[in-house]
């Protein structure tokens, strides 16, 4: 007697990929400009792309939602989230507001070790620009700013921090050009110089100058895409 087939719900393997593996696959398709804001993500189409029951990509999905990558819409099913001009200039704006002042205090209140691991951290970026992995020198350039935050050791900060760099990458992944990854490193490596120097207030002028030399970088307009292939954009190999 023949099996009946599985149905999407009862898709099941040891060999299936976790959520967060699903979370970072469709995160990495938005930064790299592969997966255009306001795209729909059908749970079906996903459930085929991935090789997984329904049940774990609603709990990715929802993971995204969470992070500001997906939009949940009631009756109409996830989407792309499509930031509009005007949030993107909110969240610089916020950025602008707390940052300097987060960089001068870490600059005050940095330790001999937290210094070398911001040195170790740079060496990675640099290896990231020079070997163009767009989305990795993204990831990389925000953590950047998330070290400074826990440096200057005000939990406050760092939680507002996290939201606003994970909302940053998503941003820069649709205004920015392709060859934009978020920060130059030549610009962190100046930053990390007035470490070095002890220079609280030329860390905070540098920081300053760097966010508006980003959000200058930025193509503040309405980007659409055409239809994606959801299967061939994420099949597993």
């Amino acid at each position: 007697m023949t099996a009946a087939p599985r149905s999407i719900d009862d898709l099941s393997g040891v060999d299936e990929i976790a959520e967060e593996d699903i979370v970072d696959r469709i995160f990495e398709a938005v930064v790299e400009q592969r997966l255009p804001p306001g795209t729909k993500l059908s749970e079906s189409v996903l459930c085929e792309a991935f090789g997984v029951g329904r049940m774990r990509i609603r709990r990715a999905l929802l993971l995204l939602a969470s992070r500001e990558v997906v939009d949940l819409q009631a009756n109409r099913g996830a989407f792309v989230a499509s930031p509009s001009p005007q949030q993107a200039r909110e969240v610089f704006e916020a950025r602008m507001t707390m940052e300097p002042t987060i960089a001068r205090l870490a600059v005050e209140r940095a330790s001999v070790e937290d210094i070398a691991n911001l040195s170790a951290h740079l060496m990675k970026e640099h290896a990231a620009h020079h070997e163009d992995s767009r989305q990795e020198a993204i990831r990389l350039s925000g953590q950047f700013h998330l070290l400074l935050a826990q440096i200057a050791a005000n939990s406050v900060m760092l939680r507002m921090m996290k939201e606003l760099v994970t909302r940053t990458s998503l941003i820069i992944g649709i205004f920015g050009a392709p060859s934009v990854t978020n920060c130059r490193d030549d610009d962190h490596e100046r930053i990390l110089n007035a470490f070095k120097t002890r220079d609280g207030k030329a860390a905070a002028d540098l920081m300053a100058e760097h966010l508006r030399v980003i959000e200058g970088s930025l193509e503040l307009g309405n980007k659409t895409g055409g239809a994606v292939d959801l299967v061939n954009l994420f099949k597993r190999k």
